[in-house]
């Protein structure tokens, strides 16, 4: 059986710590920052863990 190919845009976008911690980053922090306060940017920054009810389907799709 071939190896599986890991999808790029989930490897892209979410960083596997272990089995049970998947990082993420905030939506809202392209544009129109101008309106947005200095401390809501800096919440924006930071990764966030992914739920649990997403964790299983993300880490299916990368493949080892």
């Amino acid at each position: 059986m071939p190896k599986l190919k890991t999808r790029k845009s989930i490897s892209k976008r979410f960083k596997i710590l272990n089995q049970n911690t998947i990082l993420r980053r905030r939506a809202g922090k392209n544009h129109l920052l101008e309106k947005k306060n200095s401390e809501l940017k800096q919440n924006l920054s930071k990764p966030v863990c992914l739920s649990k009810t997403y964790r299983k389907k993300i880490l299916s799709t990368v493949a080892n």
